[in-house]
């Protein structure tokens, strides 16, 4: 019996930068009745806030609800009221330094021109680094059509594995990659959510969009968690549904 529902984010429960909708908020609701449920993604914790928390329904149920924010180098739980921190990995001024240059170098070097860029492209995050292609505001119809098959992505990972060797480089979201430090990855985040809540490996499931080798979801499935991959969050719904009627 699986004790530990974990989903990640943008492309899984909501669309890229979107809210969670009423009936995947209510399905997670149902779910956390029958199982704890944590969610790591590449987002930043006040992207949590604004996709995810803010319409999740009410209810006494969010301390059986873990959050991991940039990849698992984040790990909020709720407590007396309020979410706080339980650790955060933040990169030193030198690294982010490092990891903008090449991200900048990478993207130069693969000619990769978009015709409009929607706000800041890299954005960084205290313990990971994210380049958006096309910036962090652009609209879903452009995203979604910029790279829909990550060869663009994978190009630009070819570079960054050789320019930063001593980082993890990731690609998430439908336009991301993310950059924390080596190791420090959802393998991780996943390993902080076997110790602190003595729930082994085995009783662990996870759900992504990116369950591919060099997608920022592809580390919980090197960690041996059963995983799921979904095209999207319209999947996600029926894989939840499949787990309360197995789990109810």
């Amino acid at each position: 019996m699986k004790k530990l529902v974990i989903f990640d984010l943008d492309g899984t429960l909501a669309k890229s930068k979107s809210a969670i909708d009423a009936e995947m908020a209510a399905l997670l609701g149902q779910l956390l009745t029958v199982a704890q449920v944590a969610v790591i993604s590449g987002g930043d914790w006040p992207q949590f806030e604004k996709q995810f928390l803010a319409n999740l329904p009410a209810g006494d149920q969010f301390d059986r609800l873990h959050l991991l924010p940039t990849c698992g180098t984040k790990f909020f739980h709720f407590d007396k009221g309020a979410w706080v921190p339980v650790y955060r990995e933040d990169l030193s001024a030198e690294d982010k330094q490092r990891i903008v240059a090449a991200l900048e170098a990478a993207f130069e070097q693969a000619g990769f021109k978009p015709e409009r860029i929607w706000g800041e492209r890299i954005e960084d995050r205290g313990s990971q680094i994210t380049m958006s292609a096309l910036g962090q505001e652009a609209p879903l119809e452009a995203k979604h059509s910029w790279d829909p098959d990550f060869k663009k992505r994978t190009i630009l990972k070819t570079y960054l594995d050789k320019s930063i060797p001593d980082f993890s480089v990731r690609m998430g979201g439908a336009t991301s990659i993310d950059v924390t430090r080596q190791g420090i990855d959802k393998a991780y985040g996943i390993a902080k959510l076997r110790d602190r809540l003595g729930i082994a490996i085995e009783e662990m499931i996870f759900a992504g969009d990116a369950l591919f080798p060099g997608g920022n979801d592809y580390a919980a499935k090197e960690a041996g968690v059963d995983s799921i991959r979904v095209r999207d969050p319209e999947e996600t719904k029926r894989v939840i549904e499949t787990i309360i009627a197995c789990l109810g």
